[in-house]
């Protein structure tokens, strides 16, 4: 008799498979003619590339989204949108709950490593509380979007102001209502304080959500004292996120405040709004208010910066994460500082944790440096261009100095692996070939000191 041979995956595994899955069948959608405006079917790279840029919840296109795809395929591309920020696992897993069944073992853990959970108590309950608490902050941000584009195209402006709540909330930084992105409303205070609020609420991570949650519930009895009461991972979040936010928007305020193409005529508020706007949104949002290849060389790197670092974990963001950053830092004062442990609000981090900041941020950055090298032996723009478009691509950001419009085909291939990498992430990469455990070794190897700087 023959045997059954089983292949069982690793959870890693059956993550990176579902959105290849979830790609392939949205890129088969996109490339039929009806999913086009014209009713003539887009170039199947196009349509491959759109579908990973929308799971992948990156913002990059190749073709403008406004006046390329049909309503079929803006729905197409909104459903891939929401599906790749909040994954195709709690998805499945928000249906499955949906007909009263229960999540599995199994999927639990799908589900625990999709949002790099560290425990499987409470699964059911944590899906459908981001289930819920997307919904409804997506569906409080499309009726504030209402206010502005319903005047503005009528009741077109209502499926508009859907596709935007999502896409900002998700961090995809897709719209339709423009070929220059939200450039239009640039100094429109309620477009640029919705779409940030959404981005922010999206990239701090869902375990922020709740710990804000308890402290909102104490603050009359513990008054500011309640900040004591967030964990760790939050104190982390929002302390890291308020600080690169508002020196992301300073720097960017002081840098652009004579340029011509940017800053230059717009009166001080607004210089300000758009500041902060475009300090937001390169933090893996993709929406633009301001032609990024305007932006100086100077501005430009601290976008990069921004873009590389991203969101916080358990959200809809990308990049390397706040958490890694901060992470990174302290292990490097701790060693400058000559101390053993790593210490960060007077907690002390375990090794695991450093290893795998140092992990996420290696991988990621290899990534980013091979898909630089490939891109520029088939692209022949500048070299800050390509780097903007490869640190884009891999932190999913969506951010382009005018580069992805005129990719060749071998350039739109390099940028789709790389924001399919960038969104699964370098740790699921690296442990997505590891199907052994790692055996425990009673022999050591010996230990040598070796010159480091």
């Amino acid at each position: 008799m023959e045997k059954k041979i089983k292949i069982r995956l690793s959870t890693v595994q059956v993550i990176m498979l579902s959105f290849l899955l979830v790609i392939l069948f949205g890129s088969a959608l996109l490339a039929l003619p009806i999913s086009s405006k014209n009713g003539e079917a887009v170039p199947y790279v196009d349509a491959l590339f759109t579908a990973t840029s929308a799971t992948c919840v990156t913002g990059l296109v190749t073709l403008p989204t406004v006046t390329t795809w049909s309503v079929f395929g803006q729905v197409v591309i909104l459903i891939l949108i929401q599906i790749g920020g909040l994954g195709v696992i709690t998805v499945i897993a928000g249906f499955t709950l949906a007909l009263h069944r229960k999540i599995g073992l199994n999927d639990s853990r799908l589900i625990s490593d999709a949002f790099n959970l560290t425990t499987l108590s409470g699964i059911n309950k944590f899906v459908k509380k981001v289930i819920v608490g997307t919904f409804i902050i997506e569906g409080l941000g499309a009726l504030l979007y209402m206010t502005v584009f319903i005047p503005d195209f009528g009741l077109k402006g209502i499926w508009i102001s859907i596709f935007n709540s999502i896409s900002a909330f998700c961090n995809a930084g897709i719209d339709i209502v423009a070929q220059n992105s939200l450039c239009d409303y640039a100094v429109n205070p309620l477009i640029n304080t919705v779409t940030s609020l959404l981005i922010v609420l999206g990239g701090i991570g869902f375990i922020v959500w709740w710990d804000i949650a308890k402290v909102i519930r104490n603050f009359r009895t513990e008054k500011f004292k309640c900040f004591n009461r967030l964990t760790l991972h939050s104190k982390i979040v929002l302390i890291t996120t308020l600080v690169l936010i508002f020196g992301g928007a300073i720097s960017i305020f002081i840098l652009e405040y004579n340029n011509p193409l940017t800053l230059a005529n717009y009166s001080l508020f607004d210089k300000i709004q758009i500041s902060f706007f475009q300090s937001i949104t390169t933090r893996t949002a993709g929406f633009a208010t301001l032609p990024q290849e305007n932006l100086s060389n100077a501005t430009a790197i601290i976008c990069l910066l921004l873009m590389f670092i991203g969101g916080s974990p358990v959200g809809t963001a990308g990049g390397i994460k706040t958490v890694t950053i901060l992470v990174l830092l302290a292990t490097a004062t701790s060693a400058i500082k000559n101390k053993n442990e790593v210490t960060v609000f007077n907690r002390n981090l375990s090794r695991q944790i450093t290893k795998k900041a140092v992990a996420v941020a290696s991988m990621s950055f290899i990534i980013a440096f091979i898909s630089t090298i490939l891109l520029a032996t088939v692209t022949n723009a500048p070299a800050i261009d390509i780097v903007y478009e490869t640190v884009s691509a891999t932190a999913t950001v969506g951010l382009t100095r005018n580069l992805t419009s005129i990719l060749n085909t071998f350039g739109k291939i390099i940028i789709i692996a790389t924001m399919f990498l960038g969104r699964v992430g370098p740790i699921s990469l690296a442990l997505m070939f590891n199907l052994k455990k790692e055996s425990s070794n009673l022999i050591k190897n010996p230990t040598e000191e070796i010159s480091i700087g």
